[in-house]
């Protein structure tokens, strides 16, 4: 086994009621991926902190090798005195480290380098900060929450940048899929102590149960045995008094062990305050567009939403699914095109950047609306105190102000708040952002059984795999061009109904190919030397024309019925048969044009 290049011990941290971490040990070896994963709060991110160096425990061993570099990824990066994103990044780098590595960096993650630091937004500042951390390649990376504000293919980029990176890994996420792909260690942070497992985080909550199980029956056995003692100090035949003593001593150690036992955090305990029904048509848009500039963010999209629904919007950061999701939503007039709201319609939106929450306000004000200390739930008075417990917060918490929160602590206050509230339509927008495990499987549950409908953008995949019904994703996934497309099922279902549709394009594809060469085989080329364009050629030169101009109106026939809403959940396969039907009609299209471009810049040569 190599020797470890960073090793925490026993590591003890209190900010002065119980301790954060009480006796914590994180050991990184050379190659070793470690996710470490825990409750909010649980003292992930101040662990990591110890670990780089930015803050101290009060009591432990800390080593570092002497020659290991290591660099820390900040939830909140700061770019304090740095004009561009470049200088910010390149101040991450050592003597020796290659400069032009920043430039790699920043461009696959979308960035020039010119941005002004002060200007970014949230995504922005995240891949920013990743590009200064990532481009030294150190011998420790320590990530936290490297995902948050990252769209799906910066974050497929991320895992395959760092499965070839040399650096060994420690990373904080909430990102299930994310963890799964990088890791193959595992600590769980849990009651201030750390538990290692050596396999990666898809074994992690199978091993997790286990252990609270053999934990739950451990106590059992104790509290048995605490009442076998009792029994005999009440009951017992009196022996020597020094034996008895003895015994006694050891009770008093069973009862101090079992009073003094920390069972795991307790589970959120929440439902969506259900309103009244809405109308079976929740919402109807018909062919609505919208663009800045020249830039189109909508071109023509129709949908009927109906109650029940559960729809998820992916697409990379910029793509416009917030600007659809607010023309869904009335927030934000189309360009051209229809939209009509159903009737009853009580909306709760979950905004992502959390513009709601006032940092000077206290945690009782925020839910309570400033309205004493009751509020309403499902159409019953709660105490806040008691409305906050079931959120996981203390009642010694009610007058905290939200600037003392971590980023999780925030959306589960957020998610409090949008609860209490009577609705059927869920608007939410990146709700997965720092949320823990437990939390995200709450929010799963409630997004999976609501009632009402549910419309929501994420970059959680397996957060979409688990709730929605149908995924709403640009037609050109790499480059959008402002028009979507409706899926059935979540993230994994539309990956493979786009491969089908491809599949069978290129099936096409190949075959036209084919056809054409044995055309062009049994054809003699034209004779070059004869200064005139062949029969054939000239032939196709006039006609070329009117083959494109009805190509198109083929595309746009197959176009308008693809935008009907309805068509893949009626008919499927008309849906993936018109699809590869339209990849083939475009690839044709630009042959055509190709064609045609050659054979008129030949005829000008040859006439010229």
């Amino acid at each position: 086994m190599a020797p470890p290049i960073l090793k925490l011990d026993d590591i003890y941290l209190s900010f002065g009621g119980a301790p954060l971490l009480a006796g914590a040990s994180l050991q990184v070896e050379p190659g070793d991926r470690i996710c470490l994963v825990g409750r909010n709060g649980s003292g992930k991110s101040t662990l990591l902190k110890i670990a780089a160096g930015l803050s101290e425990a009060q009591s432990g061993e800390v080593f570092r090798h002497p020659s290991a570099t290591i660099r820390y990824l900040n939830q909140a990066p700061d770019f304090e005195g740095f004009e561009t994103v470049q200088a910010y990044a390149e101040a991450g780098l050592g003597p020796g480290d290659d400069p032009y590595r920043v430039a790699y960096l920043l461009e696959h993650l979308g960035l020039t380098g010119l941005e002004d630091p002060r200007d970014l937004s949230g995504g922005e500042a995240r891949r920013a900060a990743l590009a200064r951390v990532m481009a030294p390649e150190p011998d420790i990376l320590l990530l936290d929450e490297p995902t948050n504000h990252l769209d799906l293919p910066t974050i497929e980029w991320l895992e395959g940048e760092l499965a070839k990176s040399r650096s060994s890994l420690v990373v904080i996420s909430h990102d299930r899929r994310f963890l799964e792909k990088v890791s193959t260690a595992t600590v769980w942070l849990d009651r201030g102590a750390a538990r290692r497992l050596d396999r990666g985080f898809g074994h992690f909550e199978a091993w997790r149960d286990e252990v609270l199980e053999a934990e739950e029956l451990e106590q059992h056995k104790l509290g048995k045995a605490i009442e076998r003692e009792e029994h005999w100090l009440r009951y017992g035949v009196t022996a020597r008094r020094k034996r008895n003593m003895r015994r006694l001593g050891e009770l008093q150690d069973m009862r101090s062990r079992h009073r003094g036992h920390k069972g795991p955090q307790g589970t959120i305990q929440a439902n969506v305050a259900e309103g009244r029904e809405s109308g079976k048509l929740v919402i109807e848009a018909e062919r609505i567009t919208k663009a800045y500039g020249n830039r189109t963010i909508v071109a023509p999209f129709s949908i009927r939403v109906h109650r029940g629904d559960r729809i998820g919007l992916v697409g990379p950061n910029g793509a416009g699914k917030t600007t659809l999701l607010k023309m869904l939503t009335g927030q934000i007039e189309p360009d051209s095109g229809t939209i009509k709201l159903g009737t009853n319609l009580d909306i709760a939106t979950l905004d992502q950047k959390r513009e709601d929450l006032d940092p000077e306000d206290t945690l009782a004000h925020y839910l309570t609306d400033g309205r004493g200390d009751n509020l309403l739930v499902n159409g019953e008075q709660r105490h806040v105190t008691g409305y906050m417990k079931d959120f996981l917060f203390g009642p010694e918490q009610a007058r905290t102000p939200i600037r003392n929160l971590s980023g999780g602590e925030r959306a589960r206050l957020m998610l409090a708040r949008i609860l209490a509230r009577t609705a059927n339509l869920l608007i939410l927008d990146e709700p997965t952002n720092d949320l823990d495990m437990e939390t995200l499987d709450l929010l799963q549950e409630i997004v999976a059984g609501f009632n009402g409908t549910v419309i929501l953008v994420s970059h959680d995949r397996d957060f979409l795999d688990r709730t929605v019904t149908s995924t709403i994703a640009p037609a050109v996934p790499d480059a959008p061009d402002g028009r979507w497309i409706e899926y059935a099922g979540g993230y994994t279902d539309m990956l493979a109904q786009r491969r089908g549709a491809l599949e069978e394009a290129r099936k096409a594809e190949k075959a036209e190919k084919a056809k054409t060469a044995d055309a062009s085989a049994a054809v003699p080329a034209a004779d070059k030397g004869k200064g005139k364009l062949s029969y054939k050629q000239k032939f196709a030169l006039e006609n070329l024309p009117k083959e494109m101009a009805k190509a198109e109106a083929e595309i746009a026939k197959r176009e308008a019925r693809m935008a009907d809403p309805d068509l893949f959940a009626k008919d499927p396969a008309a849906f993936n048969k018109l699809a590869a039907e339209l990849e083939k009609l475009r690839s044709g299209l630009t042959r055509m044009e190709e064609e045609w471009l050659e054979l008129e810049m030949l005829r000008e040569e040859l006439e010229g």
